[in-house]
């Protein structure tokens, strides 16, 4: 069978700090899908419109000489929907016959939304893979785990697919079918170029009300070494000198992230990276070992200064706990980023205040700060819908950076306000510039640093 898989454009809006910062990266889950069905021997193409920088209305010049394909695949975060949904449409009018399967989180949490339009045949519910692979074997419908549809007229979900157990059962992501030029990480968070992401986990075990985990709750991890072969064969065939970890929390099981140094130094990887992790999945040793082959940042969500707002989010976060991650890093010469989250329920101005003084305290290297957005499928957005809390259901604004609920104790007036001032105090402030011009290195270094200043300055 013939297969396109799609990855819909989504552009920062101006006024938030991510248009002039943000990464674009491999979608990993279509690279996943891909080396899945070619290695059943299906043939398979796949258009990232987002690292392409092609827009919705020019997405049919990108079919031209493309196809016809039996089957096309369109994956969609919640802002990217109506970007699908519109490619959906343009891909019916180039190849009618071809059946159009919607997936990721948004098709996942409100499948019977996206089956509305008549442009949408499928969507597939979760992890895709082997849902992907039974569809381009024509297993029948109403035999495929994961999927929804409608049957005259009636929506059917079919009973939802048993997650993959190992993870090291799948080949790499087909990287050979992705633009491997075009990828480039966020500002700051990067020492070399070219750079690509790696994925090491599925899943989290947190239960954060902002959270939706398509991954499901039980965390599922590959094995270091296998990792780290996986940076050895990108570095060999793309000249890859930088890996962005984009796993919830990279350092989950310490024994696999020894496992993956080990591997750095016997492989020979000259290699230099970052990854996500929380407060308290780090120890002084363990980030020891990460700096000897090549860690240079860490992100650590914290979220929140403020002991009840932490406590209304489930974030089982311990500020004693984050000062501590913070210094252990420091000490090992690995950069933190920390990562917060303001207009919370039971939020105010006083608890805003007070995560900016303590994000400010900590002095990392770099913040990242967002506007508390309750996505589809969450228990805050399920929180916030039950009690009227929400401004719009207009997707396009659910990026981070617009306020999207209307809080008792706090205006979005006042969150948008404070996003922008937040920003410029931390970043602004004398002693942090000088601090960071004197860690300027390389022009990779400059680049980023100005990238960041035209964020801050525009947000």
């Amino acid at each position: 069978m013939k297969v396109l898989l799609i990855n819909p454009p989504w552009g920062s809006p101006e006024d938030s700090i991510w248009h002039e910062v943000s990464s674009i990266m491999p979608p990993l889950g279509l690279g996943w899908i891909a080396s899945v069905l070619e290695q059943a021997g299906h043939e398979v193409r796949i258009l990232d419109a987002q690292a392409e920088r092609i827009p919705v209305p020019s997405i049919g010049s990108a079919f031209t000489g493309m196809g016809p394909f039996h089957l096309v695949g369109i994956t969609a975060t919640t802002p990217q929907i109506h970007s699908a949904v519109a490619i959906a449409r343009k891909v019916k009018t180039e190849w009618p016959a071809a059946k159009v399967v919607l997936g990721g989180v948004h098709p996942t949490v409100l499948p019977e939304e996206v089956l509305a339009d008549p442009a949408v045949d499928l969507v597939v519910r979760g992890e895709g893979e082997l849902t992907m692979l039974d569809l381009a074997n024509e297993k029948p419908i109403h035999e495929v785990a994961g999927v929804s549809f409608l049957d005259g007229g009636r929506p059917v979900h079919n009973p939802v697919r048993r997650l993959i157990v190992d993870l090291d059962t799948l080949p790499l992501p087909a990287y050979h079918l992705l633009p491997m030029t075009r990828y480039f990480p966020a500002a700051g968070a990067y020492k070399r170029l070219p750079a690509t992401s790696v994925l090491a986990t599925r899943g989290c075990p947190g239960r954060c009300t902002f959270c939706y985990r398509i991954f499901g709750p039980r965390l599922r991890v590959r094995s270091g070494r296998l990792v780290a072969e996986e940076v050895k064969f990108l570095q060999e065939r793309y000249g890859i000198r930088e890996i962005c970890f984009y796993d919830d929390t990279f350092t989950s099981v310490k024994k696999e992230v020894y496992a993956f140094c080990r591997a750095v130094r016997d492989l020979h990887i000259d290699l230099t990276w970052s990854c996500f992790s929380r407060v308290d999945a780090v120890d002084q040793d363990l980030l020891l070992a990460m700096k000897e082959v090549g860690c240079h940042q860490i992100m650590y969500g914290i979220e929140s200064a403020s002991r009840t707002i932490l406590e209304n989010i489930k974030k089982k976060t311990d500020l004693d706990r984050a000062v501590a991650a913070v210094q252990a890093a420091k000490k090992a010469k690995i950069d933190v980023r920390a990562a917060f989250m303001i207009g919370n329920p039971g939020e105010t101005r006083e608890t805003m205040e007070e995560t900016l003084r303590f994000a400010i305290k900590l002095d990392p290297e770099l913040i990242i700060l967002n506007i508390t957005t309750p996505y589809p499928g969450t228990e805050m957005f399920e929180w916030a819908d039950r009690n009227g809390y929400l401004l719009t259901k207009d997707w396009t604004k659910y990026d981070l950076s617009h306020a999207v609920m209307r809080l008792p104790t706090v205006s979005p007036e006042e969150t948008q306000a404070f996003y922008r001032y937040a920003y410029r105090r931390f970043y602004l402030r004398p002693g942090y510039i000088f601090k960071r011009l004197a860690k300027l290195r390389s022009r990779e270094d400059i680049a980023a640093a100005i990238r960041g200043l035209r964020g801050v300055v525009g947000t």
